[in-house]
């Protein structure tokens, strides 16, 4: 979609480019805010926000990255902006929901547990601090490079493997707790 986006932008209105955009990553950008916020309906808000964010910036848009890039950091960016603001620190919001599906073909019991082990892997994964959180997400749900994941936080390559080693290793302590204890 990215190429065909680049090579005639000229053909298309910033409307459809959007509407592509929102349509290719709206949910792995909600995933990605819901990483931050914790609160399903707070981050479908400010998925709302971004793709806005997003229309209102395209024509500045200088294509030096992708377009999937300049969105990951828009959405970073404005997330952890709604984590500074007064809103986010002085009201309250819970949502349990998680994103995690049981796999299908499973006995009941066996649902339960592997359930019970994907909601304990999410809690471990958003106990972590947001830099080590960052780079665990987008390494092991969005499958991104080190090189993807370099650009999008706008880190060298080298902080984003020491910050994988190093989330990776808060992560096994943090699981390794919780199974014996």
């Amino acid at each position: 979609m990215e190429s065909y986006l680049i090579n005639d932008t000229a053909n298309l209105s910033n409307e459809m480019i959007i509407d592509e955009l929102m349509q290719q990553y709206g949910e792995e950008i909600l995933k990605l805010v819901m990483q931050y916020v914790h609160n399903h309906s707070v981050a479908e808000d400010l998925t709302q926000e971004i793709f806005v964010k997003c229309y209102k910036a395209l024509p500045s848009f200088q294509y030096g990255s992708s377009l999937k890039t300049w969105l990951w950091r828009i959405a970073i960016n404005h997330s952890k902006d709604y984590l500074k603001s007064w809103y986010a620190k002085n009201v309250e919001a819970k949502d349990d929901e998680v994103f995690m599906k049981v796999e299908s073909g499973m006995s009941v019991e066996q649902e339960v547990i592997q359930q019970q082990e994907d909601n304990n892997l999410v809690k471990a994964v958003m106990a972590l601090p947001v830099k080590y959180r960052e780079v665990i997400y987008l390494c092991y749900y969005e499958d991104q490079t080190m090189k993807e994941m370099a650009e999008v936080l706008q880190i060298s390559e080298n902080t984003v493997k020491t910050r994988l080693r190093k989330g990776k290793q808060l992560l096994k302590k943090h699981l390794e707790r919780e199974e014996n204890g």
